[in-house]
């Protein structure tokens, strides 16, 4: 397979963007000085905005979620807003408040499963921590980001000799007793919690008696890779989602002056709901939306003409067929890896795609000049959905679900296709642009 220059360096991009970003906090801030070498400038929602003709700007929330826009060519509600939208936060391992704990000589770290991992996928991996911790200063909390980028903490395995039936039945882990990670086997120095304290104060380069809690996320240290004959496959964590917030901010950063107010929104908690003040399902994108046509001289009447003349692209991952399982696909509705980006449909609404923002999405792939693909759930098999359809529900605009197609989602190392990075920002970039 032939790959130009130009095509590989996009997909490292994603690899280096995906590296720099072990938590949905550290994502949140690899796109923010992103944005800031491209001249975006930083809106507190906390103060009155005041945006400048083909102005470009972001907010942030929560630390882990953030929009990005720039100010259309023609007036909002002649324009209408063209957002795309994808999530910071994938499924794994989150330490619990009070998870240093001894167990026979070992201090071990107690976890919470966040969303729906692969557990087994944990084990004998190079794992490492990464977040972020509260400290106090004065009557106030500062937060600070820290990650530890070599190996810290481990998740062995049971040998074989004590589990004879694991490769005919597969690991099965429980959550409670049999996730807890390995630290240190230190504990007769401190006890437990102020041992913990003390790495991540010397990590951090702060005091131990300020910090007042973390929040931290379990990640594989081992970087992104290209593998197969020609290197046109990669691998990394997190590319469900990281890979859709890196296509659309590319983009962003790429596109040429458009007559519509281009938007990302990158929202955290996907993977459990999207329910919180910083998720999808919550009122961040809609503020924004509203506040930027209010800043713009809109009236209630002009910000509602705009959304009816605003388009939403929901980018989520899509699932590749995968030769070794076939009977887990819908025969008719087979997605090549490297074979473009993904429609998605499902007549339940699990995503957003309907005909009309289908045919949509199908013609701006051929503007474009990049393949595509439609991708069915097999009937019979639960279906899993995105924030398509509660973006779309919340803001009464068309949206479209799409994805680039990739194998082991929600795995620790997941696998995906050097040339669906390129249409990925191909496609995205002529949404934005497109008269």
């Amino acid at each position: 397979m032939t790959i130009s220059p130009a095509t590989r360096n996009l997909a490292q991009d994603l690899l280096d963007f995906i590296d720099a970003s072990p938590s949905p906090w550290h994502a949140v801030a690899t796109a923010v000085t992103r944005l800031n070498a491209h001249g975006f400038l930083r809106l507190d929602e906390a103060q009155r905005w005041s945006l400048a003709d083909r102005g470009k700007y972001y907010v942030v929330r929560g630390d882990s979620s953030i929009i990005a826009f720039t100010v259309g060519a023609k007036p909002l509600h002649e324009s209408g807003y063209h957002i795309i939208g994808a999530h910071t936060d994938s499924p794994g391992l989150r330490l619990k408040p009070r998870s240093p704990h001894l167990a026979e000589n070992m201090t071990r770290l107690g976890v919470e499963v966040y969303g729906g991992p692969i557990l087994a996928t944990f084990t004998d991996r190079d794992l490492s921590l990464a977040g972020r911790i509260n400290l106090r200063a004065g009557n106030s909390v500062q937060t600070v980001l820290i990650r530890f980028d070599r190996p810290l903490v481990r998740l062995p395995n049971l040998a074989i000799h004590m589990n004879r039936n694991v490769n005919e039945e597969g690991l099965k882990l429980n959550k409670q007793t049999e996730l807890p990670l390995l630290l240190s086997n230190l504990a007769d120095s401190l006890p437990p919690r102020d041992q913990f304290t003390a790495i991540l104060a010397q990590e951090a380069g702060v005091s131990a008696a300020n910090i007042v809690n973390w929040e931290l996320n379990v990640y594989d240290t081992q970087r992104g890779a290209f593998w197969g004959p020609d290197g046109e496959f990669i691998a990394d964590g997190q590319l469900d989602n990281l890979a859709s917030c890196h296509a659309g901010l590319t983009a962003l950063l790429a596109a040429g002056e458009s007559e519509h107010t281009c938007v990302c929104g990158f929202f955290d908690h996907e993977e459990i709901g999207s329910e919180s003040a910083q998720g999808a399902d919550g009122n961040f994108l809609s503020d924004i939306s509203e506040r930027i046509a209010r800043s713009l001289a809109l009236d209630w009447e002009g910000y509602k003409r705009a959304l009816a003349r605003s388009f939403f692209i929901s980018a989520d991952m899509a699932h590749a067929f995968q030769p070794n399982f076939p009977s887990a696909y819908e025969p008719l509705h087979p997605i090549r890896v490297n074979g473009g980006p993904v429609i998605k449909t499902n007549v339940n609404q699990r995503y957003a795609t309907d005909g009309v923002s289908e045919a949509r999405f199908t013609l701006l792939c051929e503007m474009a000049d990049v393949p595509f693909q439609q991708y069915v759930h097999r009937t019979d098999i639960a279906c899993g959905s995105t924030i398509g359809p509660m973006v779309s529900a919340g803001l009464g605009i068309p949206s479209v679900d799409v994805g680039n197609p990739m194998w082991a989602m929600h795995s620790i190392r997941e696998s995906a296709g050097v040339l669906d990075v390129s249409y990925a920002i191909q496609v995205f970039r002529r949404f934005f642009e497109r008269s």
